[in-house]
């Protein structure tokens, strides 16, 4: 499994009692004993409005970490095109290649300035190895949310309207290739940008408009199992089936997510995952991911029926233990997804905990 090649998902968060700095300061020290570790690729996350997480500008963010390290890949995961335009998009990233060429993963997913799209309507189903995959959770009762609107509200210009992702999409390749012309036939060079040796994701948690899109123009895919679990088969599937081999691609490519803790022994990775579940929480009802708690904090935490229900599906695909049982669940998770690679994302209160849980996880997968 060893050729399988782990990467780092990280979304900046902010450790109850800490600050946005000291979480900034843990992110870029992760980067660099990952990079140690072995990792192949450190993305970052964009979220917005969310009092424990500080990652709200992943081209930011990487471009402090590119200068703190010098091998591990750097991208995001993802730049939410919702609210953005493709030419600032490729400006911002050709400003980082232009100091660290070829060390950049630019990962584009759709949401940020507008609700998505309709999931596509297959109904969840078990994978032949076992894998688990849960009932699908109904994102849709978030986007009635006051906070998800304002939020919309506050990352759109005013009377701003998002453009249609397919075609903000060809706009980003045509402008890192040098080939954009507007309708009327005007060229448009993205200096610096133009020519940045950049590789592009798509982001995608069904097998809906990111699949075809990357599949379509043959890109790289990842999928989240971390996020939506019970649609990662139907995502994988779906980019597999619309694939085109491209100048970039002759086959499919695909990374998957897993959230992962890992410890000594089992007992000590389940206290340490004890704040996920309402940190999950705080998510799932849109008030905003809150400051990750502490052991006391997620124990204190009066737990109702409906709660459980709303992360039941995150708790229990969250891959918690030993080096051995975890390194075990994410081949279990590569082999029913067919996944070329894995996207580790680990959230512990202390950052201690949190590098300890790398090391353990890519020292158990060098033995295998």
């Amino acid at each position: 499994m060893s050729a399988i090649p782990l990467g780092v998902l990280d979304l900046v968060p902010i450790p109850s009692g800490a600050t946005p700095a000291q979480a900034l300061r843990n992110s870029i020290d992760l980067a660099r004993q990952t990079e140690r570790l072995g990792y192949a690729r450190y993305w970052f996350a964009e979220h917005h409005l969310n009092p424990g997480v500080a990652g709200t500008s992943p081209a930011v963010v990487l471009a402090l970490t590119a200068s703190a390290t010098s091998t591990i890949r750097l991208g995001s995961g993802a730049v939410q095109l919702g609210h953005r335009t493709a030419l600032s998009t490729v400006e911002e990233f050709g400003l980082i290649d232009a100091l660290h060429p070829g060390r950049l993963d630019l990962g584009l997913g759709r949401s940020g300035g507008r609700p998505p799209g309709k999931p596509a309507q297959a109904p969840p189903r078990a994978a032949a190895n076992g894998l688990l995959i849960p009932p699908r959770f109904q994102f849709e009762q978030l986007l009635g949310s006051p906070r998800i609107a304002l939020q919309r509200k506050l990352l759109m210009l005013p009377n701003a309207q998002s453009q249609e992702y397919a075609e903000q999409l060809d706009d980003i390749l045509a402008l890192l290739a040098g080939t954009y012309r507007s309708p009327d036939g005007i060229e448009a060079h993205a200096v610096p940008g133009e020519g940045a040796d950049v590789e592009v994701w798509i982001l995608g948690s069904s097998g809906g408009q990111s699949a075809e899109a990357a599949g379509a123009r043959g890109l790289r895919f990842a999928a989240n199992y971390h996020v939506s679990p019970a649609t990662v088969l139907e995502a994988v599937d779906g980019y597999r089936a619309f694939f085109q081999p491209s100048e970039v691609l002759d086959s499919p490519y695909v990374s998957v997510s897993a959230d992962v803790v890992v410890a000594e022994d089992d007992e000590t990775a389940r206290e340490l995952a004890e704040g996920y579940g309402p940190w999950v929480r705080s998510i799932r009802t849109a008030e905003g991911a809150i400051e990750y708690p502490t052991l006391k904090e997620a124990r204190a935490h009066d737990w109702t029926e409906a709660d459980r229900a709303l992360v039941q599906d995150r708790v229990d695909t969250q891959f918690v233990g030993s080096p051995g049982r975890v390194a075990d669940q994410l081949q279990q998770l590569q082999e029913a997804t067919g996944a070329d690679e894995l996207l580790i994302t680990t959230m512990t209160h202390d950052h201690a905990d949190r590098v300890r849980s790398y090391r353990l996880l890519a020292e158990e997968w060098a033995r295998r």
